[in-house]
């Protein structure tokens, strides 16, 4: 395929995937985009998971099903994983679909998490946070998209930051070094407070983060230049909480600017993974039980990943044309 079927290919897909292909990739119109962006809420994967939530939350829980919560209809995804159908893994997937948080509906449900919604650990409202930091920056990034407060969860961020810039779930076991999953998750919370207006100032924190990952290429241990992890070279969609190549680029992308020359070699492997098609697949899905299938599986074309490796690439290309 050509670039332009593969763009009619990716419009052919969800209103959450086709409402950020007119923004990012076809320079459409403003108002195009913004009366795409509004059918998520009213159709597709949007309305689905909208429609999922009761009582507040979904599936009975903060990040785990409730008590005696059982799936609607048939199980979907891996059992015998971690479940990713609770209310934090579910705003999570709606952010990142893009459903605008002023319609109705979604007002609404995010309403009832700040009412409901507690967290398994302690009790704490659920836009207080908890203690991991990978949750709490998940659930920054969440509260900045959706207009609630999170004031407190970004203070404990900016004091939980180690030594060498990032951030690790482990730091309270005794761990010094960051984790690359961990860092990840808060530098998307900060940024997305950021741009929300937030009144702490985390430039210099999200700067230290993003030097963390910048001074290992994205994907390569600091002392020795060898790959972190090799499954980090294969694509997932949604990420959760994990990290992935792609998942580095794509946060470099979303701050904008001018790209660091570090970024090379992460774009250089992104490069390779495209098939001869013009896409990019499905990998290294995380296992877990899911709300519904979004896409074909591993080994199949995946519209998330290409979609998200086309801009990527377009804007770290853009700056040497």
């Amino acid at each position: 395929m050509d670039d332009n079927e593969i763009t009619d290919w990716l419009l052919a897909g969800d209103p959450a995937i086709r409402w950020q292909v007119l923004r990012d990739l076809t320079g459409a119109p403003a108002e195009e985009v913004v009366t795409e962006r509004a059918r998520v809420a009213r159709e597709g994967w949007g309305h689905r998971l909208l429609g999922l939530q009761a009582d507040g939350q979904w599936a009975g829980g903060a990040c785990f099903p409730g008590r005696g919560w059982r799936p609607p209809g048939p199980v979907v995804g891996d059992p015998d994983g971690q479940p990713w159908v609770a209310t934090l893994p579910t705003l999570r997937l709606l952010r990142e679909c893009g459903v605008d948080p002023a319609d109705p509906s979604v007002r609404a449900a995010v309403e009832g998490v700040r009412e409901h919604c507690r967290w398994e650990y302690a009790g704490e409202p659920f836009f207080e946070g908890e203690v991991e930091p990978c949750i709490n920056g998940g659930t920054v990034a969440i509260g900045a998209y959706f207009g609630q407060d999170v004031e407190g969860i970004v203070t404990r961020l900016l004091g939980e930051q180690l030594e060498d810039g990032g951030w690790n779930c482990e730091a309270e076991n005794g761990s010094t070094r960051s984790s690359f999953h961990t860092t990840i998750c808060v530098l998307e919370g900060l940024l997305e407070y950021e741009r929300a207006g937030g009144t702490q100032d985390v430039s210099a924190a999200r700067r230290a983060g993003e030097e963390y990952l910048l001074s290992r290429w994205l994907f390569r241990r600091a002392s020795t230049g060898e790959v972190v992890d090799p499954d980090w070279l294969q694509f997932s969609f949604p990420t959760q909480w994990h990290y992935d190549l792609l998942r580095g680029l794509d946060y470099f992308r979303a701050v904008g600017g001018a790209p660091d020359p570090r970024l090379a070699r992460a774009v250089e492997q992104v490069r390779e993974r495209r098939q001869p098609d013009g896409w990019w697949l499905q990998e290294n899905t995380h296992p877990g039980l899911i709300h519904f299938e979004l896409e074909d599986g591993d080994g199949a074309p995946s519209r998330w990943n290409t979609l998200r490796a086309l801009r990527a690439l377009r804007w770290h290309d853009a700056d040497r044309s």
